[in-house]
């Protein structure tokens, strides 16, 4: 009978930051990875519809979706004992729903499969930002609202991160440092 090792692998802390358009997702993942000496996860989708030549459809949602987590998979690998994610599956579910008025399966099926310890959901407070990727100021409190709901139902283990600047980043760090002090 053959043997396996085993080997003892640390727990990385895993935090995704998620929310509506133009709410500082991807400066808060960048701030965080710097201040816990980490790397951070940027959103696939934003690179991908930049370069795509054409608009996204709904077939684009599965191939961001699976990259996304693809690229979590192989960072993770690089990450201390933290890893943060600019965005994360609620994200490309919500547009889907909002968009098409149905989410990918792929995505409904690995929805509950992908975990992080902690959800940073970011709140509306940060004044609207344009962007050629940004598509609806006017529907920022819905969404949130849409963000807020979704990870409460699921019991997911969030906190709204709200505040412009330091006060922002510093509810950010003491979430993550409450989360580190429980373990």
């Amino acid at each position: 009978m053959e043997k396996k090792l085993q080997t003892t692998k640390h727990h990385i802390i895993r935090v995704a930051i998620t929310g509506p358009e133009s709410t500082g997702k991807s400066a808060l993942t960048k701030y965080l990875a710097m201040h816990f000496n980490t790397v951070s996860i940027p959103e696939f989708a934003r690179d991908y519809i930049e370069n795509l030549g054409r608009e996204y459809n709904f077939d684009d949602l599965t191939i961001m979706a699976k990259r996304q987590i693809s690229s979590e998979r192989c960072l993770q690998k690089m990450a201390s004992n933290y890893l943060f994610c600019d965005t994360e599956l609620t994200v490309i579910k919500i547009w889907a729903e909002h968009c098409y008025h149905v989410c990918p399966d792929w995505v409904t099926e690995n929805l509950h499969k992908v975990r992080y310890d902690l959800y940073l959901l970011c709140n509306i407070d940060l004044p609207w930002e344009a962007d050629p990727q940004r598509e609806h100021p006017h529907l920022r409190k819905h969404f949130f609202e849409l963000y807020y709901m979704e990870l409460k139902n699921r019991n997911l283990p969030f906190v709204v991160i709200s505040g412009t600047g330091d006060v922002r980043f510093d509810m950010a760090v003491k979430e993550v440092e409450k989360l580190i002090a429980k373990r």
